[in-house]
């Protein structure tokens, strides 16, 4: 854990509780996006958070920046935060030199991506941000095998496209685009990559969550029925603590899951907090809906800003069906006697 974790999480914060109000989020929907967020955490240094001093960032790590993607989906910031730090991340933990533009990423298994003779060529849906970034860092097959490969977007055909929360996530088509940076990885490497952006995403949910509950109590604190406030009747009650309850699990699953990665003694964390994630945002967004009823789905409420993109990136990266299947792979590989040593054990790997 990075000393400076405290002190950034508090600075950044402070901006969003500044700069990111309902208006602010929903300039997305119009399809702009932050510019004056973005510019602050610029000139705040915050975007080189994890970036180490060598290379001229802060020297953080991953916790401090899967805790800031907390704060990006507790205050639903609309700029591409998660996408340029992480995309910097996957190119310091592979050699490949840091960008200072904006930049996205795309890192799944069997991209349609090929490279060859130092250009890259292939059509990538659902890429985050696109549109606004400067470059995309890519996973390409080549004659060689995997290679991590960073490109410029300048000469790229991109079709815009969203997700139910209205973020950006667009198609890229890429003709023969010049390679910037290229380094080989290996099957091991894109396995921790897409590890590592599952954790990304689940720490983003964690934060729209907690925002979700957040919004819930306060509501049911200003919301009078018969006299009195809603929160004093029993079944809002029932809803109240089933929201607690979802919210405290989820943040013990990421901080365990954090602690798992900065350690690097990673076995299955990021499987099982995934998919607990996953299943406390459906418990989340039902029971607060209910208990919001007809206002929390309208424009003027903004409850919808946090449910959608709960909604939304349950479905990005690899979810809960791609980790139970791995999951699933795993357990079907242990001996019935070493099953529970297997499910308790921690031991290092991926070291990059």
């Amino acid at each position: 854990m990075s000393e400076m974790k405290e002190m950034i999480v508090n600075v950044v914060e402070k901006i969003f509780k500044d700069k990111v109000d309902k208006e602010k989020v929903d300039v997305v929907e119009e399809g702009k996006w932050a510019e004056d967020v973005w510019q602050v955490l610029q000139d705040n240094e915050m975007l080189a958070v994890a970036v180490s001093e060598k290379n001229g960032g802060a020297g953080g790590d991953l916790d401090d920046l899967l805790n800031l993607y907390r704060l990006i989906g507790k205050y639903a910031v609309p700029i591409p935060f998660v996408e340029t730090t992480f995309a910097n991340v996957l190119l310091e933990k592979t050699g490949l030199n840091v960008t200072q533009e904006k930049v996205t990423y795309a890192v799944e298994e069997q991209l349609n991506v090929s490279i060859d003779n130092g250009t890259v060529s292939g059509t990538i849906v659902n890429v985050p941000w696109a549109r606004y970034v400067d470059e995309l860092v890519v996973v390409a097959t080549g004659t060689s095998g995997l290679e991590l490969v960073q490109v410029s977007l300048k000469d790229a055909a991109i079709s815009p496209n969203m997700n139910l929360a209205c973020e950006p996530r667009d198609t890229v088509k890429l003709v023969h685009a010049p390679v910037q940076q290229q380094t080989k990885i290996t099957n091991e490497q894109l396995e921790y990559f897409i590890a590592l952006e599952s954790a990304a995403k689940s720490a983003a949910m964690s934060g729209a969550i907690d925002k979700a509950y957040e919004l819930t109590v306060r509501y049911t604190k200003e919301r009078e029925q018969f006299g009195r406030p809603i929160h004093r009747f029993q079944l809002v009650q029932q809803h109240l603590a089933n929201l607690a309850g979802e919210a405290v699990i989820t943040s013990s699953a990421i901080d365990n899951m954090i602690a798992a990665i900065t350690r690097k003694c990673l076995q299955n964390e990021v499987a099982y907090t995934r998919i607990r994630v996953e299943e406390a945002a459906k418990i989340v967004a039902t029971s607060a809906h209910q208990v919001h009823a007809a206002i929390g789905v309208t424009h003027e409420h903004s409850l919808h800003q946090y449910t959608r993109r709960l909604w939304s990136w349950r479905e990005e990266g690899a979810g809960e069906a791609y980790w139970t299947k791995q999951l699933a792979n795993r357990l079907m590989e242990v001996q019935d006697d070493s099953l529970w040593g297997y499910l308790t054990k921690t031991e290092k790997v991926f070291q990059l």
